[in-house]
């Protein structure tokens, strides 16, 4: 909270408090139904949590002007053993409150157009007294919005209970708390907000659809950049890489973009970008800085003596600076590279068109030790060709799974999966993947935890023979001694542009899918062809039954070609990107908010003892309430609908009350090197708000 900013002038003030008592009688002669008996919002509703500055968890002391204050937590508690108390001793101007912290872990997520109840026991000696709250627009960021009702003189505890209005459109989150500007001391404690709209008969929670299917919400923004690569870095900033953005005139133009997106604020920041990284590959490097590899040397020739070429330039964009380095060359150049980080913390590259508009056969190996790229003869090379994205899954040997999920045409010759041996120089076929010629910009996932090795390959067309996409997915359990795929459940049905149901095996190829903090799959996006007949449908995948729930909220914007969807740290997936083939690029930005957010008050992890986790130790964090798993999400870094590198990693947990240790892997295969989303999820599988922890 700002504590500079003013609340409101006295003159407003009193008016304000004139309308408000009008609009209170109202409230209370008409017919009200009951407060709502729905979850309360509120984390740490009773101050019985503390944080390291001695004042309750998800709380603030925060104020404006010049006055005489004292915050402190008083023994003199409603209930339980605390309440937040406020002395002014000189009014003079402005005024203090002790606040809801404007934090997304803390801050109550709300449904614009819905609204709540909001109830708290106070005693004050002063009249001058108000409920102030403010709101959090997805454009402008934390605003002012309104002060609810006054509070009168109360040497006893007593209860105010205020309904909100309507909340605006934009807003997804709000806080509150009591304000104090006169002489006097105010204590508060037992705070509650349940969502006041009528739920539908039994339904325990009343944000309607919204609790079984989630939400979208296109951002009142667009992005300045042609979102084709997008990275969450460590900071929870999004880097959002477009290069040339697949425009020639662009590229002739040497106009090439890279911006950094604040999810927070809804802020970019437009950053230098050296070379076309159009389809460059990418990866999270074990220090939180990404390694970006190859990209766009030239575009295919109008008379078709050339195709489309690779760079071999490569750069480490820096989230601490905003900037790209230039390390040493490739050995070759590349377009639409694989990139894996390895247990070690080394990258390896495969495929990718070269310098010469082929497909390059070599192994391009990148050493974190020397901070470079080896050159052909240091690096074990096989000589063969892998595609264009090839998916390369890290397993726990430390052997590289081959899905079969590429980008262009067939897939390799052969069952079209495989698996690599980098030290061995081996490569062994996996049969079992239907289709395997059309899976052209399907999707492959390591299902959560990554301590099951399973992989779930999804959808998929070809967009030089252009079938309509189809449904298929395939499930490989890799601890088996000789693993094959085998059938999985189909994608659910979706529909076309306009609303149109689809029939028969339609599917989607350009899909997405992204894994949760609850530990199941959110499959969006998608098109029915080559860069044509959007599919609008989402579906939730759960690994512990093997099954779809259909009819999850679809993404209104169409999401084809060149776009992504990925995790945010709040526990939220962003969309961007789409790029039909008239040669147009949608630039709007979607936020999806799972079902787990309408459930209630998140856990809260109010305490990390040490952001820095070795392999195979014990690291204790603290939460506000009991939890029943925690979990790493490795951060996005996704293109073309490939991310290698997405994977959950399963913590044990050692509970004592709210102090719990979360056992880190021993196998740095599991878990390769890197910063993480620490996710703590409670019994009404709600997820925190994400901790960032060093592994390795």
């Amino acid at each position: 909270m700002n504590p500079t900013r003013p609340l409101l002038s006295r003159s407003n003030r009193l008016r304000i408090a004139q309308f408000l008592v009008l609009a209170l009688t109202l409230f209370l002669v008409l017919p009200q139904r009951p407060v709502s008996a729905a979850a309360n919002l509120i984390a740490n509703p009773g101050l019985e949590s503390m944080a390291g500055d001695g004042f309750p968890v998800c709380w603030e002391q925060s104020g404006w002007g010049d006055n005489g204050h004292t915050f402190a937590v008083s023994s003199d508690a409603h209930s339980g053993a605390r309440s937040m108390s406020v002395t002014l001793t000189n009014a003079g101007s402005g005024d203090r409150k002790a606040m809801m912290l404007e934090d997304a872990s803390c801050a109550p997520n709300v449904t614009p157009g819905h609204q709540y109840d909001l109830s708290v026991w106070y005693k004050t000696s002063t009249p001058n007294t108000v409920m102030t709250m403010f709101r959090h627009d997805v454009a402008q960021g934390w605003v002012y919005w309104t002060d609810l009702a006054t509070m009168p003189v109360a040497t006893a505890w007593t209860q105010q209970t205020v309904r909100t209005p309507q909340i605006p459109a934009n807003t997804d989150q709000i806080v509150w708390g009591v304000t104090i500007y006169g002489n006097g001391t105010l204590k508060t404690d037992d705070y509650t907000m349940s969502d006041a709209t009528q739920a539908a008969p039994g339904e325990a929670c009343s944000a309607g659809d919204k609790c079984v299917k989630g939400a979208w919400a296109v951002m009142p923004f667009n992005s300045p950049v042609r979102s084709i690569h997008a990275v969450v870095l460590r900071n929870g900033n999004v880097l959002l890489i477009a290069g040339s953005g697949n425009d020639p005139d662009a590229f002739a133009a040497k106009t090439f973009k890279t911006a950094i997106y604040k999810p927070g604020t809804g802020e970019f920041t437009a950053v230098a970008t050296p070379e076309d990284l159009f389809c460059a590959g990418h990866v999270q490097l074990k220090d939180g800085r990404i390694l970006v590899m190859g990209g766009n040397k030239d575009y295919a020739a109008a008379d078709g003596s050339h195709g489309y070429k690779g760079l071999k330039n490569s750069y480490i964009f820096d989230p601490a600076t905003n900037s790209y380095q230039r390390v040493n060359d490739m050995s070759g150049g590349s377009w639409y590279p694989s990139a894996t980080i390895m247990g070690n913390g080394d990258v390896i590259s495969l495929g990718g068109l070269g310098e010469d508009s082929n497909g390059t056969v070599l192994t391009q190996y990148f050493s974190d030790a020397q901070q470079r790229w080896l050159s052909t003869g240091e690096a074990k090379q096989t000589w063969s060709f892998w595609g264009l994205y090839p998916s390369m899954i890290l397993m726990q040997d430390g052997r590289l799974f081959y899905s079969g999920s590429h980008v262009f045409g067939n897939g390799l010759p052969g069952s079209g999966s495989s698996i690599y041996d980098y030290n061995a120089g081996t490569i062994t076929e996996v049969p079992g993947l239907r289709k395997k010629d059309e899976r052209d910009q399907s999707m492959s996932v390591l299902l959560p935890p990554a301590q099951d090795q399973k992989v779930l390959t999804m959808g998929g067309g070809n967009n030089e023979t252009n079938p309509d996409a189809h449904r298929l997915t395939d499930i490989i359990d890799l601890k088996k001694p000789s693993p094959v795929y085998t059938a999985g459940p189909q994608i659910p049905q979706g529909k076309l542009d306009g609303g149109v149901p689809q029939t028969g095996a339609q599917g989607k190829m350009y899909v997405s899918a992204v894994l949760l903090p609850d530990g199941k799959v959110f499959e969006t996006g998608g098109a029915l062809h080559n860069r044509a007949t959007p599919v609008f449908e989402a579906s939730m995948y759960d690994p512990a039954t093997n099954q779809f729930t259909a009819g999850m909220a679809t993404d209104p914007v169409p999401r084809g070609y060149h776009s992504s969807a990925f995790l945010l740290p709040d526990g939220r997936v962003m969309a961007v990107g789409d790029n039909p083939g008239n040669g147009t690029f949608d630039m709007r930005v979607s936020v999806y908010s799972p079902p787990y957010l309408f459930q209630g008050a998140r856990p809260q992890i109010t305490s990390v003892a040490s952001n820095q986790w070795a392999y195979g130790t014990a690291n204790r964090i603290t939460v506000d309430k009991p939890i029943v798993k925690a979990e790493l999400i490795r951060p996005a870094a996704v293109t073309h609908s490939s991310d290698p590198n997405q994977r959950f990693v399963d913590l044990p947990m050692t509970v004592n009350g709210n102090t719990v240790d979360l056992n880190l892997t021993s196998n740095p295969n599991l878990a390769p090197p890197g910063w993480y989303m620490l996710f703590a999820v409670g019994a009404n599988g709600v997820p925190s708000v994400a901790k960032w922890v060093k592994i390795g």
